[in-house]
């Protein structure tokens, strides 16, 4: 399959954010499903383009899924420190799993990444229960980093996000 990640366009934030939703609900990742407060920023992609780049993979004219690079600290990262990227919310729409499309979208933030002046490394966040996401960041180089495993709920003991970082 020919896959092409870009930019997003205007055009394409609201069917992403359904996109993103659906497959964090379809998937089981939101602890309050439907009221899950998290689906509000999962959806706001005109929000994250705002404050960061929201990068598309499409076939032809088939969105498939989508990622949010943060080039560095800011308003869009959870871990990002000078000297850091992040990956945040990436997505690829059930139907088109398997072809590619995360690895690609993971691999464009990478390549993003080690254009940014001074950024020596890659962070992002993922659930437990991420398992394809894991093997994916882990062939692509990313090793866990325990030590800064968080926790977005504190006052909810089973929602530590796990978190991986990529030298550069």
């Amino acid at each position: 399959m020919d896959i092409v990640i870009r930019e997003a366009r205007p055009t394409e934030y609201e069917p992403l954010g359904e996109i993103t939703a659906q497959a964090y609900l379809r998937d089981g990742l939101l602890d309050f499903g439907e009221s899950d407060s998290y689906l509000t920023e999962l959806k706001d992609v005109a929000k994250r383009a705002a404050a960061a780049t929201v990068l598309v993979a499409v076939h032809g004219t088939t969105l498939l899924g989508g990622v949010t690079f943060v080039p560095g600290p800011g308003p869009m990262a959870d871990l990002a420190t000078p000297g850091e990227a992040e990956i945040r919310m990436l997505a690829v729409g059930r139907a088109a799993r398997g072809q590619g499309a995360g690895e690609a979208l993971a691999r464009t933030c990478i390549d993003r990444a080690r254009t940014v002046q001074g950024c020596t490394a890659v962070v992002l966040s993922t659930q437990r229960s991420m398992h394809t996401a894991h093997r994916i960041y882990e062939r692509l180089g990313f090793v866990r980093t325990p030590d800064r495993d968080w926790n977005p709920v504190p006052h909810l003991d089973d929602i530590t996000l796990l978190t991986y970082e990529l030298t550069l």
